[in-house]
């Protein structure tokens, strides 16, 4: 079928027509603004029956933003019906076949195929944005006790994120989870880091042969903190 008045879909699969190119093909003589609220007047709901859209366009004194509505076929036919000329019989018979041919079997078929191919690719662009969390996730249900940074290291690296034991300490230095000063404390977790929970620190008494006792600090990587670190650095990676 010729295309007598340019149509476009929504979202929602429904042919919407421009107001605008409605007017003018209507050759309404008065301006579209107030024909457009005249024809609103039928009882047709803006958000229902149409929408308010602008856009910008160059005039000799610069930029006017212009106004148009987008509305549904149903709206277009009354609109067409109401004018009672011969041009809008003309639309209103388009419209008409346009809506016959729209609800075959065969467009239907073809609006369900086009739908199911969009919900497709926006399954597949979720799966690539939730793809850290999907691996973190994966990585760390396990995970219920604290590991060392080493192992966190490993954890990492077997997911993707290219490191080892040496490069995550500095990393962790460098971000202020760990204490880069140097001294008995270093490596150790910064208060931040403990305060948030994502470090905690093993103590173990060791007995020496001379009979004196020392304390041998360990850092570990709390559940918590395996979450937290898998899902940074794998998002970090899949926004690089």
């Amino acid at each position: 079928m010729n295309e007598v008045i340019t149509t476009s879909q929504n979202d929602n699969g429904e042919i919407i027509i421009s107001g605008r190119e409605l007017h003018e093909f209507l050759e309404v003589n008065t301006e579209y603004r107030k024909w457009f609220g005249r024809m609103k007047d039928y009882g047709f709901e803006e958000n229902t029956d149409f929408i308010r859209v602008t856009q910008k366009c160059p005039t000799p004194g610069g930029v006017q933003e212009i106004a148009d509505h987008h509305i549904k076929l149903d709206m277009a036919k009354e609109i067409a019906m109401i004018q009672r000329t011969e041009k809008g019989k003309q639309a209103r018979q388009y419209f008409l076949q346009l809506e016959k041919m729209w609800n075959s079997p065969e467009m239907v078929m073809k609006r369900a195929l086009e739908y199911a191919d969009r919900q497709v690719k926006r399954l597949e662009h979720q799966i690539l944005i939730d793809k850290p969390k999907v691996v973190f996730a994966d990585a760390v249900s396990a995970s219920k006790t604290s590991i060392l940074i080493g192992d966190l290291a490993k954890l990492l690296k077997q997911n993707g994120y290219e490191t080892g034991q040496k490069r995550l300490f500095e990393e962790l230095r460098e971000k202020g989870y760990l204490i880069k000063r140097k001294g008995s404390d270093f490596n150790s977790p910064t208060q931040r880091s403990m305060e948030m929970g994502l470090f905690e620190v093993k103590e173990t008494a060791i007995n020496h042969s001379d009979g004196h006792i020392s304390i041998s600090k360990t850092t570990k990587v709390t559940g918590k903190g395996q979450q937290y670190f898998i899902n940074k650095f794998l998002s970090q990676k899949a926004l690089a």
